[in-house]
């Protein structure tokens, strides 16, 4: 931002010595003008902290110190000591014949200056100057894919272990964008943001491992991903990592990239609860909207959990007292041939309530059957991963309270894996990804448990159909404004489908209410595959699907972890009031 520059008569040299401070309003410019052993400085008079007025601060040893939260700054520069409070704007000072003028107007790049604060946010994990910032940085024009390019950027470079939750947190917000408020878009950079800060504090930084010398001389794609996965099945995390380096320089296809990746990803059995497929699916959302030139950073910073991944055909559960690992390895054989036989039948194929029935059923034999049928009578791999991720959906939805609180994120896992399945087999169908459909479903089953008894989805009565979309709306966020109210949830969001409600509104809804409370990451990740599948059903065509279903599953989820203490959420408002002007130490009990 560029001003004129203005000279500003302040007062006689002799009226500041003897008040010893002196504030102003001036162009817009809110001024404090100190007195101080013989010298004299002019400040802009908000603490960069919380906006307190620094005309009611201390100074000794030409050190001005606020009195609200003791944050220390430099009376000449302006600069701090204490970095979670920002430096304070300084404006030239003149002394001209007794009297004392201030220059105001001088060149600021305003962009520029917040981008540096919300980089010292990101260091530090100061939850505030990331929100000041945010806030300050979309309103001004700034797109948010600049604001997540920093966010990546920092939490592949500062985290040893590589990709985690606040890179997931921060793509999931992404996504949640589109159906988000202004203010609402504000408050979900700013967790997820936060989220990746938070995730960093304290780690160890992480080093790139360099490609394979000699570009000229590297092996073909083919070979490439052969030795990756073999590094990762032997737990070879940094021969992983040269060889998709290696192949990510190599400058192939994208696709070819994530054939690699899916594949290693699907060679073992629901590879850690699901969350090395889930996040790999993150990582390349994310490279569409920050661009492919950030893919080296992003893509070997999953390489880590790939080769730590505990791998569930070693778990009991996977082994007895029905060995899963055994019917999936079987059924994986038969695929190809499955899916030459489907092949002239795709576009024809049908699935029905019974199919969904059976998914749910506690055969996994006829689970595995069902699949491998629906191949070779035509069925896609997005049409079947969309049924799967639908059924595990109705898990979450009839979920029985009867279960211990800890269960929900059982089915929580199933869900977002599955969602992760429908998404990758979108971007790439392939016959190692399609495993991951049959491990989805095979989860759903192991899950069955949660369903028993299955909690009712409610039916409202005519007379309650009448009721105002608006009202329930706002009747929803009261609901999760108490502790537990899972059935009362479900009931207004039946309610406020059946009164005609606009769906897609709703998800707003139910948006605003995540944001609201203070970070849990498997709320935002039920929420994010709710919204994320709610879009992509009326993509499949197999058969009618209730998607109530999945707006009752993320209600019942999210009233289950609600209310938190919103801490996180005061501290967004108040960085809003801040950026607005507001003064927030007056009338605040």
């Amino acid at each position: 931002m560029t001003e004129e520059p203005a000279l500003i008569y302040v007062s006689t040299l002799e009226e500041l010595e003897k008040r010893g401070r002196m504030s102003l309003s001036v162009h817009g410019h809110d001024l404090v003008v100190f007195y101080h052993e013989g010298q004299v400085y002019a400040l802009d008079n908000r603490c960069p902290h919380m906006g307190f007025p620094l005309s009611r601060g201390t100074t000794k040893d030409g050190i001005l110190t606020c009195d609200w939260h003791h944050a220390r700054f430099d009376l000449k520069s302006g600069g701090t000591f204490d970095l979670w409070a920002g430096d304070i704007p300084s404006f030239p000072v003149q002394v001209q014949n007794g009297k004392v003028w201030v220059t105001i107007g001088q060149q600021k790049d305003v962009k520029v200056q917040h981008m540096q604060r919300l980089q010292e946010g990101l260091e530090q994990n100061n939850g505030l100057l990331i929100a000041k910032s945010v806030i300050a940085l979309l309103s001004s024009g700034m797109e948010p894919a600049e604001l997540v390019r920093m966010g990546i950027k920092h939490g592949i470079m500062y985290r040893q272990d590589g990709w985690g939750q606040g890179l997931t947190i921060l793509v999931c917000m992404i996504n949640l964008l589109p159906v988000l408020s202004s203010e609402d878009k504000s408050r979900a950079l700013y967790h997820g943001l936060s989220a990746v800060a938070q995730d960093c504090e304290g780690a160890a930084p992480r080093f790139a491992v360099r490609a394979l010398p000699n570009p000229n001389m590297v092996p073909d794609i083919v070979t490439l991903k052969q030795w990756f996965r073999h590094f990762i099945e032997v737990r070879d995390s940094d021969g992983a990592e040269r060889c998709l380096v290696s192949a990510i320089q190599a400058k192939p296809e994208p696709l070819q990239i994530a054939d690699i990746l899916f594949a290693a990803a699907t060679d073992h059995r629901y590879l850690d609860g699901g969350h090395v497929l889930d996040f790999t699916n993150k990582a390349f959302e994310v490279l569409d909207v920050v661009g492919w030139d950030m893919a080296e950073g992003v893509l070997t910073s999953l390489v880590p959990l790939y080769a730590k991944a505990t791998r569930m055909e070693e778990r009991s559960s996977w082994r007895h007292p029905v060995d899963l690992a055994k019917i999936l390895d079987r059924s994986f054989k038969e695929i190809p041939s499955y899916l030459e036989l489907g092949s002239k039948k795709r576009g024809s194929w049908k699935a029905y309530k019974s199919f969904v029935d059976t998914l749910l059923g506690d055969k996994p034999d006829e689970i595995a059957d069902i699949l491998l049928n629906a191949i070779r009578d035509g069925a896609t791999e997005q049409e079947l991963a969309a049924c799967v991720e639908y059924a595990s959906a109705l898990r979450i939805a009839h979920f029985g309270s009867s279960n211990e609180f800890s269960d929900w994120d059982i089915a929580l896992h199933t869900y977002t894996f599955s969602h992760a399945v429908q998404l990758s087999l979108r971007r790439l169908p392939s016959i190692e990804l399609l495993r991951a459909v049959f491990d989805a479903a095979m989860s759903v089953y192991l899950n069955r448990f949660l369903n028993v008894p299955p909690s009712p989805i409610p039916v409202p009565t005519a007379r309650e159909n009448a009721e105002v979309p608006d009202t329930l709306a706002k009747k929803f966020l009261e609901v999760l404004d108490k502790r537990q109210q899972v059935s009362d949830a479900a009931e207004v969001v039946i309610k406020y489908v059946k009164s005609g409600g606009d769906q897609d509104r709703f998800l707003a809804v139910l948006s605003n209410a995540l944001l609201r409370e203070d970070r849990n990451f498997h709320s935002i990740q039920m929420i994010e595959a709710a919204y994320g599948q709610w879009k992509t059903l009326p993509q499949t065509k197999v058969f009618v699907l209730d998607q109530s279903s999945v707006l009752v599953a993320a209600a019942r989820y999210l009233a289950a972890h609600s209310p938190t203490v919103r801490r996180q959420g005061q501290m967004f408002e108040i960085a809003l009031r801040l950026q607005q002007g507001a003064k927030i130490y007056e009338g605040i009990e």
